[in-house]
């Protein structure tokens, strides 16, 4: 089952609920998939990895609004975003604890030869590829810096 899917019987199941925090959620979900599937050269159709892709720029949007939400006092406001955030990332594959980031991080960065933070690029390039979906870019970037730097 794709992830539309998911996200129609999830939508069906939150407005029998009357749940205003999963029917936003889960509407701005079903609005980026339908964006991205007329979006030109699509096809129609979205792969898995795009969908994953989708939802984490999704999370990242509403995490950047409840950082700024938070930065201005503003707790109705973040409070929705939580919400939205909660929700979204159920659709999203299991996140990486910092214990195994930091394991796969380390084989990643002695395959690819990286001595100092300057080599950061190569480490992010292979480890962006390895796991997508699994992890934050940002995560992935602290993480990888402050192993460069010991």
């Amino acid at each position: 089952m794709g992830l539309e899917q998911k996200v129609m019987g999830e939508l069906k199941t939150a407005m029998l609920a009357k749940d205003e925090g999963a029917l936003r959620g889960l509407r701005a979900i079903k609005a980026a998939i339908i964006i991205a599937k007329t979006a030109e050269g699509a096809g129609g159709e979205l792969k898995e990895e795009d969908e994953t892709k989708l939802l984490q720029k999704l999370v990242k949007q509403r995490k950047d609004s409840l950082a700024i939400y938070q930065e201005q006092k503003r707790p109705d406001l973040a409070k929705k975003e939580e919400e939205e955030i909660t929700v979204i990332e159920k659709f999203l594959p299991q996140q990486l604890d910092s214990e195994a980031l930091k394991a796969i991080l380390k084989k990643i960065i002695a395959e690819t030869g990286a001595a100092s933070p300057a080599d950061i690029g190569k480490v992010m390039g292979v480890a962006s590829k390895q796991l997508a979906g699994q992890a934050d870019g940002k995560t992935i970037s602290a993480v990888a810096k402050e192993l460069l730097a010991k």
